[in-house]
């Protein structure tokens, strides 16, 4: 028997122990191996591929040519289960992560047998592979992995949990919330001693091996919302704050329990940035919450960033003081276009009667996002007022002015706006449209089924998806036959945003007929599709239902095992201008290669060239790449998700999603930390310069340019 046959082996016993619910086992050292007779390239080149196909292993290569010896070795090469217990750790390392990127459940077993592995980094990796593919099952296995020797084995492993307990519905959730919870409490409390003196907007990446896990325990906890636990590991005896260090005022809001206001009142009062701005959400709705965030909200002297902080947490209904500050604010001169903004949402918020003037005085502003917040906070303070007052404006010049003027009228006395909304869903602009139509479908109208079926045979696409969408939460079994129909128009389409919506309705309203197009679409040609079908028949009793593997390539098979994604010379750069001036990104071609490559050959056809920041919000993110501009638009065709363990830092580029595997050509840079997206979006860049400029862009500033430095030439 050769060496790699004993490999098979050892994986199949491995594999039957966990199926068999081993007991706790050690460390041990990976079996004696022989590398197969094939190229480390070429290896690598296959995990890229399979991993990118969503596939285990190659089409052919059953599950039992894994584990049988007598199958030829050729046969069982492209493997992602083999690959996972490669001579080379780096191999199996990555290989652990694209069995998670591949996300279904049969490459969990052979992750749980990876725990067993002698190298921490690919014991890390399995750990934070089960999390993605998210099974209840690798609780057990995870909850041991926590007395690893390694620590950041023992924090990828609380990670894994949280990303589970994150994607579980009820009642599957709360059966696995609390035990994984109290198992990471358990194995993280001289976290309180470690994290002690840290400074509170200490961001450095990476620290310490044990600071860094506590980091991942404490994130983990936030994400399975489970308080008790949670404090256990960062309040003291007494209920304070064990540091001001920022993940746990993070966690502390973020777990959403009354509880944690005491330590969050303490949180706000810290020095630094991160840590009053995550601490000012939790304490908002208590007179000292309320007292602080009115005093630095109106201090010019602090962080704009603690500033709209602040702002927010006096956006609380019935609240005359935080409306009184507001406007004292509001009225400050040449106030930026975004603190405009959140001041003119925050008093919107408290529905003050005192506000409405202020809303109405700004309808006239030059600025359309002002008008347009005006029109919300106008029609949400006093909506008799609003209606009286907009009775005698005309239609606005910008499309998006119209569309906040129909989702302002949607929440309004149905009977006073309804010949509006219709009209408005006539608009000239298409992108006016949708918002108009799910503005009336909330107001009613008698024909509202049939002008939803007429809007699914409509030129654009947004507002077919709309009219799909509304079908669907109306659950009109009578538009089955057009919502067929509009599938197979939509087949036509660039974008599966309309194919998505009209399958999202048919398995809302159930039936044959909804059932015979699902099938159909567990083939589509786009991969998100196909899971979008599987989800819904599955929702409709058939658990066999899976989408068609493997997915499809955008790229020749060769690709994968070439010198230029496997072997780059540089870490290329992208330059954004704008007008405020130039932002420098590192782009990211080891952690995700595919989103780098798509990313630039996007910047140098020119498709990012004059679009705007479509989407700013303060603290959270700066997204563009939509050439539609109302969020909606792409470049025609979905790239595959290609999460890692990498955090969301401020300045570190993602990819932004519709769902899994959706990512295109919208993307988005993190204004500050946000643990929340790990995990869940991929990160393929970070701001290396020019962080100032996006802290001072609007919302509707336009990308001059985007420009690629491959090493050679800036293009």
């Amino acid at each position: 028997m050769t060496g790699y046959d004993r490999v098979v082996r050892i994986v199949a016993l491995l594999l039957s122990l966990f199926a068999a619910s081993c007991a706790t086992a050690p460390v041990v050292a990976p079996p004696e191996r022989v590398v197969p007779p094939v190229p480390l390239d070429q290896r690598v080149g296959w995990l890229l591929r399979l991993e990118a196909q969503r596939v285990l292993r190659d089409p052919g290569v059953t599950a039992e040519a894994v584990v049988t010896p007598a199958v030829p070795r050729a046969a069982r090469q492209a493997d992602l289960v083999s690959l996972l217990f490669d001579l080379d750790s780096v191999v199996r390392s990555r290989a652990a992560l694209a069995i998670g990127r591949v996300g279904i459940a049969e490459g969990g077993p052979a992750l749980v047998a990876a725990l067993l592995d002698a190298d921490p980094a690919v014991r890390g990796h399995a750990a934070f592979a089960l999390g993605l593919i998210g099974r209840a099952e690798a609780s057990a296995p995870l909850r041991r992995v926590l007395s690893d020797a390694d620590p950041m084995v023992r924090g990828r492993a609380a990670e894994g949990l949280g990303l589970i307990g994150a994607q579980l519905i009820d009642p599957a959730a709360n059966a696995f919330r609390a035990p994984a919870a109290a198992a990471i409490a358990e194995a993280f409390v001289p976290c309180i001693s470690q994290m002690a003196a840290l400074a509170s907007d200490d961001e450095a990446y990476t620290k310490t091996a044990e600071l860094e896990a506590c980091r991942l325990a404490i994130f983990a906890l936030a994400r399975l919302r489970e308080f008790d636990a949670l404090a256990r590991v960062v309040l003291t005896a007494d209920g304070r704050p064990a540091t001001a260090w920022w993940p746990v005022a993070y966690a502390l809001q973020r777990v959403g329990d009354s509880r944690a206001a005491p330590a969050l009142e303490v949180l706000a009062h810290s020095a630094g940035v991160y840590t009053p701005l995550f601490a000012l959400r939790g304490v908002g709705t208590t007179p000292d919450g309320l007292a602080l965030a009115q005093k630095l909200a109106l201090d010019s002297a602090v962080d704009v960033r603690v500033r709209t902080a602040a702002i927010r947490a006096l956006g609380r209904r019935g609240s005359a003081p935080a409306a009184a500050s507001l406007l004292r604010l509001l009225a400050t001169p040449k106030l930026p276009t975004t603190l405009t903004l959140e001041v003119m949402t925050a008093l919107a918020a408290t529905e003050d009667p005192s506000g409405f003037d202020a809303m109405i005085d700004r309808l006239a502003d030059a600025r359309h996002q002002v008008r347009a917040a005006a029109i919300i906070g106008a029609a949400r303070i006093d909506p008799d007022r609003f209606l009286l007052v907009g009775s005698s404006l005309g239609a606005d010049r910008d499309w998006r002015v119209r569309a906040a003027l129909a989702t302002a009228l949607g929440a309004l006395d149905p009977d006073r706006v309804r010949s509006g909304l219709i009209e408005l869903t006539e608009d000239q602009d298409q992108r006016a449209r949708g918002p108009a139509l799910t503005a009336l479908t909330r107001a009613g109208a008698p024909d509202l089924d049939a002008r939803l079926v007429v809007a699914l045979e409509g030129p654009d696409y947004v507002v077919r998806t709309t009219a799909a969408s509304l079908i669907g939460e109306r659950k009109t079994a009578a538009a089955a036959a057009a919502l067929a129909k509009a599938y197979d128009r939509s087949l036509s389409d660039a974008v599966a945003d309309a194919r998505l919506a009209a399958l999202g309705a048919l398995g809302a309203i159930g039936g044959e007929q909804a059932v015979a197009v699902l099938n159909r679409a567990l083939a589509d040609r786009d991969w998100p599709v196909r899971l979008r079908a599987a989800e819904l028949l599955q929702g409709l009793g058939d658990a066999t239902a899976a989408a068609t593997r493997p997915a499809p390539l955008r790229h020749a098979p060769e690709f994968f095992e070439s010198a230029a994604l496997l072997h780059p010379t540089v870490t290329p750069l992208a330059l954004i201008d704008t007008r405020l001036g130039t932002i420098e990104i590192a782009l990211n071609v080891v952690e995700a290669p595919l989103t780098t490559l798509n990313f630039v050959a996007l910047a140098q056809a020119g498709f990012f060239n004059g679009l705007q920041i479509h989407r700013l919000v303060p603290n959270f993110v700066a997204q563009t790449g939509d050439p539609r501009g109302d969020g909606a638009g792409g470049p025609g065709f979905s790239i595959p998700d290609e999460l890692s363990a990498l955090p969301f830092l401020r300045g570190t580029v993602g990819m932004a999603l519709s769902g899994r595997d959706t990512g295109g050509s919208q993307f988005f840079i993190t204004l500050s930390p946000q643990p929340h997206l790990d995990g869940r979006y991929t990160v393929f860049g970070q701001v290396v310069k020019g962080m100032d400029v996006v802290d001072q862009l609007s919302l509707h500033d336009v990308i001059d340019r985007v420009r690629i430095w491959d090493g050679k030439v800036l293009r």
